[in-house]
């Protein structure tokens, strides 16, 4: 490993069908008022909502309830969160749900406190919060897989009006808590957001491989998850219900994105900000979005990272090479890597998600560009790709 890198990761995790039992242990913690933030309201149907919220009950919380997180939150929700918890003196905000209202969570945690204009400061700037800041503890029960929220410090955000969908990765006091991981109580999620987070994961994955050419203890870790994902994917998409594959994804899904694979890594993350884009302009699910814009993408960055490529075909999808040359090896794992994601249901353009080549400029225009693992991207290469991507 050549990197220089510190690591550091203080989110305590609680997994398996009876993580829940110790919710009430740790609410000890902290103090009287809980902010519970949630979805649409599919915890209510499926029962979790009444499960937490009795635990929180028998704790002796005051609960302050802020449903209605979107799976693409807005600045307007995020504004609205922001003075429930300053109006009702929030102590510790309670995440349940997917990654998006994890990413809420810690949004609306960050922005309480801070002087003046936290979309500008946070997203728009891309600034930490002031070392000194008061910043409210954000805690996740999970019911879906595929961020890797629970366990890191990234949020994303979108400001609907202008079409423009932008994370950001606060430092580690944003870090959840705890969290709490029950594999089943994914298991109740539709069938698209469940594939949705699949490719999530994997992408996650991917955007942190795909980078660099030593011989790095990180990429090693990756092929395994990878590996795991894949093999579980293909259980569960034909049996939801399935325990241990949904266990499998669910904790693949965590050590995807918490930081540890990235160590000593480059990384390369700019699938994601096409896809952010594309998800802005579409309201896509967001692993759609990176899954339709993934072809086109990797079939680039392969000419300039060519022995990555191949060490993916081999050691992630067992393309032997015998007689073959690096670049047909490569080429095979890509054709691998699609033969997976139409397997599994997954969409190959942004044209299935209701993009249109009038579209593509928007789409261009309100992608953040950053330093890629093997690309340096200008727009014109972005609007290629989502022209091959349509």
């Amino acid at each position: 490993m050549l990197g220089n890198f510190s690591y550091h990761n203080p989110t305590k995790l609680y997994f398996g069908d009876e993580s829940l039992n110790f919710l009430k242990d740790e609410l000890k913690n902290f103090g009287p008022v809980v902010l519970l933030n949630y979805g649409s309201g599919s915890v209510k149907r499926n029962g979790i909502y009444d499960q937490v919220v009795a635990i929180l009950n028998e704790a002796g919380k005051t609960v302050i309830e802020n449903p209605g997180v979107m799976s693409n939150p807005t600045l307007e929700k995020l504004n609205e969160g922001v003075k429930i918890a300053r109006d009702n003196n929030v102590d510790l905000i309670l995440a349940l749900g997917g990654g998006s209202v994890c990413d809420y969570s810690k949004a609306v945690a960050a922005s309480v406190f801070c002087d003046g204009d936290y979309w500008d400061k946070f997203w728009l700037k891309q600034e930490q919060p002031a070392a000194d800041q008061r910043l409210l503890p954000v805690a996740c029960v999970l019911t879906m897989a595929g961020t890797g929220s629970e366990m890191n410090a990234g949020t994303v955000i979108t400001d609907a009006e202008h079409n423009f969908k932008v994370g950001h990765v606060f430092d580690d006091r944003l870090m959840p808590k705890f969290s709490i991981l029950n594999p089943k109580f994914t298991m109740t999620v539709p069938d698209n957001q469940m594939k949705a987070g699949i490719y999530d994961i994997m992408n996650h994955i991917m955007e942190q491989y795909f980078s660099d050419f030593d011989d790095n203890t990180s990429d090693y870790l990756s092929e395994g998850l990878m590996r795991s994902l894949i093999t579980a994917s293909r259980i569960a998409v034909k049996n939801p219900q399935d325990y241990e594959a949904r266990s499998n994804i669910m904790w693949t899904a965590t050590w995807a994105l918490n930081t540890l694979i990235g160590c000593g890594k480059h990384e390369d993350w700019m699938v994601h900000m096409i896809g952010h884009s594309v998800g802005a302009w579409t309201h896509a699910p967001h692993g759609y979005c990176l899954a339709s814009v993934s072809m086109a993408y990797y079939k680039r960055a392969m000419k300039e990272g060519l022995p990555k490529f191949v060490r993916f075909a081999k050691n992630v999808w067992n393309i032997g090479g015998d007689g073959m040359t690096d670049e047909q090896i490569a080429e095979a794992g890509l054709a691998a890597l699609k033969d997976w994601m139409l397997e599994i249901g997954l969409p190959l353009t942004i044209g299935e998600l209701g993009a249109t080549a009038e579209m593509i400029p928007g789409i261009t225009s309100t992608t953040v560009v950053y330093p890629a693992g093997y690309l340096n991207l200008k727009p014109e290469d972005i609007t290629d790709i989502l022209t091959e991507s349509l």
